[in-house]
């Protein structure tokens, strides 16, 4: 009851200071205060405005918006949002476009499941729909899921996008952004010794912690500074009563949005501050930069407790990805196992949540692969986000995760390949 307690505490402060704002805004918006035009009521209800938004964004899932894209037809194309395999905590997507045919090029993306939805990958999706038939790993929040459905750790989430890559064929290329980085590499080894047909043809790992000792970043010496006792004790709740998993033991969203928050207080408080300093001066709109980017920071999910501890437990402390000795079920995975699904590794050598060089650590442990389908890439002068959904992922990553995927493909066959049929 308590850990309920401290999950509805967090939801009841959210939705004061939603309500403050928004009770801000409405009262410092009346026509009489016209009669005294004072500076003061322009901010107030500024600050109304950017303060209800922001707290309400919390809770609120955003949507893909990818509408359509332009065809080589020179046509619009309408883009849908299809739900391919449906499961407890997690859903296959696939973004069809209406009116054209199958792309040679096929990619899943596994999005990250730490703190924020699948959505964060938007522009990742909307800059390789023209190019690629794309498919994305949408995570469900915790808090929604009846304590019913079971547990949920870092080897169900494996057996995820084994079951994934399976359904979607051996000709599929993986690209994993972030924190599934080492649990899509410890996947891709199951199936070469389990099920070697299933394998991806290509995987690309982009900024995540394979190794987190190959480089010190604020988020590995927290992993080594606190203990699992501590953190499960300051961290994990169980979710309130207004919710459909309520029981569950989960890391809250809320919670993660705060670290975030905190790792560059100053960046964010001056951003608010210019926000509602151009909402005042009538300058503000709904699409603009603030909105667009914060629209989406705020919006967290909630993850299992299994799931959160289990990740740092194993992968940041244990290292068990790192020093190939990842189990499932008491099974261990071998990375040496992979030796036909070329590799291709991607870091910002401004990152600092996944430093350079704990992506590429990869490579090491894939001593059952030739050279020749090994690949790795360092940007210089990028941080974390630009390396897969900022400029530098736009000008210079994406062309080269392309030119991967097209040097490791067989001739192309005429025709458009057939897509996977929709689990009932």
């Amino acid at each position: 009851m308590k850990g309920m307690m401290s999950y509805d505490l967090m939801e009841t402060i959210r939705n004061t200071n939603e309500w403050m704002g928004a009770s801000a805004r409405a009262m410092a918006s009346y026509p009489v205060w016209g009669l005294t035009p004072h500076p003061m009521f322009k901010l107030l209800s500024a600050w109304g405005r950017v303060t209800e938004r922001s707290f309400a964004r919390m809770v609120i899932k955003p949507d893909w918006g990818i509408r359509s894209i332009p065809g080589v037809d020179g046509r619009d194309h309408t883009v849908e949002v299809e739900t391919l395999l449906d499961k407890p905590f997690g859903s296959l997507v696939h973004f069809k476009v209406q009116g054209r045919a199958q792309m040679a090029r096929r990619v899943l993306l596994v999005a990250p499941m730490s703190g924020h939805y699948a959505t964060l990958l938007r522009s990742t999706v909307a800059s390789l729909l023209p190019d690629c038939e794309v498919y994305v790993t949408d995570w469900h929040n915790a808090r929604d899921i009846p304590v019913s459905e079971g547990k949920f750790d870092i080897e169900d989430y494996t057996l995820y996008l084994v079951d994934f890559m399976r359904f979607l064929g051996p000709d599929i290329n993986v690209i994993a952004v972030c924190q599934p980085a080492p649990l899509t590499l410890a996947a891709t080894a199951y199936l070469a010794a389990e099920d070697p047909a299933a394998q991806p043809r290509t995987l690309t790992l982009i900024g995540g912690p394979i190794d987190p000792d190959a480089a010190a970043t604020e988020v590995t010496d927290f992993g080594r500074r606190v203990t699992m006792g501590q953190l499960e004790q300051l961290v994990i709740q169980r979710v309130g009563f207004k919710y459909k998993g309520a029981g569950r033991m989960v890391y809250p969203g809320l919670m993660q949005l705060a670290s975030f928050i905190s790792m560059n207080m100053e960046k964010h408080a001056d951003a608010f501050q210019k926000k509602i300093v151009s909402e005042a001066k009538g300058e503000g709109s709904e699409h603009d930069h603030h909105n667009v980017f914060y629209d989406e920071y705020l919006s967290v999910m909630d993850m299992t407790a299994e799931f959160y501890l289990s990740t740092v437990d194993r992968i940041f402390k244990g290292l068990e990805i790192a020093q190939n000795r990842f189990t499932i079920e008491g099974k261990r995975i071998d990375i040496g196992k992979i030796t036909s699904v070329a590799v291709h590794t991607v870091e910002g050598g401004n990152d600092d949540i996944s430093a350079p060089g704990q992506c590429v650590a990869a490579l090491k442990l894939l001593t059952g692969l030739p050279e020749a389908k090994k690949a790795q890439h360092l940007e210089p002068g990028a941080g974390h986000y630009g390396i897969f959904a900022g400029s530098s992922w736009r000008k210079n990553i994406r062309p080269l995760i392309l030119d991967f995927i097209d040097a490791n493909a067989p001739e192309a066959p005429k025709g458009s390949r057939k897509p996977p049929v929709r689990a009932a």
